[in-house]
């Protein structure tokens, strides 16, 4: 639950859905290769998974530092600067 009482953040909900895709693709993945289709299938699904789950990331962690390290949550020390520097590790 986010500090502001609301559940999730708004973009929640859009990340949760490419990682439903990113599930599929990756599904899809362990099929081919106990199918043994072509490795160039396999990469390009691979491929696929990979950048899926990079720009999640991506957007999660953005979207935490926008909204959980903000400057009010930092005045009011309730994060610290180490806080901050240990998401982004993550980017």
């Amino acid at each position: 639950m986010h500090k502001t009482g609301k559940k999730g953040h708004e973009t929640h909900e859009g990340i949760l859905l490419r990682l439903k895709r990113a599930r599929g693709h990756l599904e899809t993945v362990i099929e081919m290769i106990e199918n043994e289709k072509s490795c160039l299938e396999v990469s390009r699904q691979m491929h696929a998974v990979a950048n899926a789950l990079i720009e999640s990331k991506r957007i999660f962690i953005q979207d935490h530092i926008e909204h959980c390290l903000d400057e009010k949550a930092l005045s009011a020390n309730e994060l610290s600067l180490k806080d901050f520097k240990e998401i982004t590790k993550y980017l």
